[in-house]
């Protein structure tokens, strides 16, 4: 893993050693500014995922352009994002166990924290907390709608827990969460749609039979970048955590295919450390610096490269083409297969404009996995 300092700032990208996870700054900030130009006239709001870009800087942005909060998966990169300035945040998942909840409820003390339930004994363990540390939770009762992850099951449960919760001191009853993430890789676009508005209708409808119960739901909140365009106009549909978008990682273009309105921004910048053969090459990220899961990271600005695997500290590459004349020495970029997961490997982003190093950020929340 490299390290860098200020030293590199106003330097050309070609002098920055590799591997680096650098971010396009331009690319990054049209890509907010699309998805806030999306919501600004929906009556759905935007609360960006922050498990994405794991930064405040970034946060503070997203919120800049018009996002109403910021979503985290841990409970340590809330911690880190409420120390950058964020004050409006929500933790999608279950915060379980004594150490946890004393984090959350004293966390709660400095910023606008909400948190997944789906558990009626962790809201009492919740609640006994907060009101022991004179805070407030803000509680989203998680349904199951399909995923079969987290979540109580819609309907009857969901109500009753939903009521239990929202008579229990130090907590506020602050809406539902359901997460279609199975749902957001769906290829065909019309088959996508049709599965994400079957999946979320009985979501809408725990919705009402909560109200009708004379419990006010503030928000239902879900989605990502694969769904946003959906979830975000189906009427009683409050806010969207979308991530990914903030860099377009190759999973999710190929998902969106060409007409998708985000531009790669983030890039793993790489170095041909060897050329054994004509159509062979070997660059120096690997296993270490890029994640497999979502796919193999893809070479961007030169055709003819296909990558083939990825080994610890190397990325075996076929080349064909323009893409024979790479020697030793030269630097390529990649787009990363899945970006969550490859940022969560790095500690920090050098920023470019323009071809020139604008700033070394930080990855603030990287490794806050508890």
């Amino acid at each position: 893993m490299t390290l860098f300092g200020s030293e590199i700032v106003g330097r050309p990208l070609d002098e920055v050693d590799t591997p680096a996870l650098v971010i396009d700054a331009d690319a990054m900030e049209r890509n907010i500014a699309r998805m806030a130009a999306f919501f600004a006239e929906r009556p759905a709001k935007l609360r960006p995922h922050a498990k994405t870009h794991k930064s405040p800087i970034i946060a503070h942005k997203q919120l800049a352009a018009g996002a109403v909060g910021i979503t985290c998966a841990k409970l340590g990169e809330a911690e880190v994002l409420v120390e950058g300035g964020i004050h409006d945040i929500l933790i999608a998942n279950q915060i379980v166990g004594p150490v946890k909840i004393a984090r959350l409820v004293r966390l709660a003390r400095h910023a606008n924290i909400a948190v997944a339930v789906d558990d009626l004994d962790n809201a009492r363990q919740i609640s006994e907390a907060a009101v022991a540390a004179g805070s407030t939770v803000r509680v989203l009762v998680e349904v199951n709608v399909g995923m079969n992850r987290c979540g109580v099951e819609p309907g009857a449960p969901a109500v009753e827990l939903a009521q239990r919760v929202a008579s229990l001191p130090g907590l506020r009853f602050f809406g539902l969460q359901g997460y279609e993430g199975h749902l957001v890789g769906v290829p065909d676009r019309a088959e996508r749609e049709r599965r994400v508005r079957e999946a979320m209708a009985p979501l809408i409808e725990t919705r009402r039979m909560i109200e009708a119960a004379g419990i006010p739901v503030e928000v239902v909140s879900g989605g990502g970048t694969g769904t946003f365009d959906i979830t975000s106009t189906i009427e009683g549909f409050d806010e969207v955590q979308a991530g990914s978008y903030v860099f377009m990682d190759a999973w999710y273009r190929q998902v969106e295919g060409p007409d998708t309105a985000f531009e790669p921004a983030l890039f793993l910048w790489s170095t041909i450390v060897s050329r054994p053969a004509p159509d062979r090459a070997v660059g120096d990220i690997g296993l270490k610096t890029a994640t497999p899961e979502h796919g193999l990271p893809t070479a961007f600005g030169i055709s003819g490269v296909e990558t083939l695997s990825l080994s610890e500290e190397h990325v075996k590459l076929r080349v064909e083409g323009e893409a024979r004349s790479l020697r030793p020495g030269d630097k390529i970029r990649f787009v990363p297969g899945h970006v969550c997961t490859t940022v969560n490997l790095h500690d920090c982003y050098v920023v470019v404009r323009d071809g020139i190093v604008e700033a070394v950020w930080p990855i603030a929340a990287r490794g806050r996995a508890t």
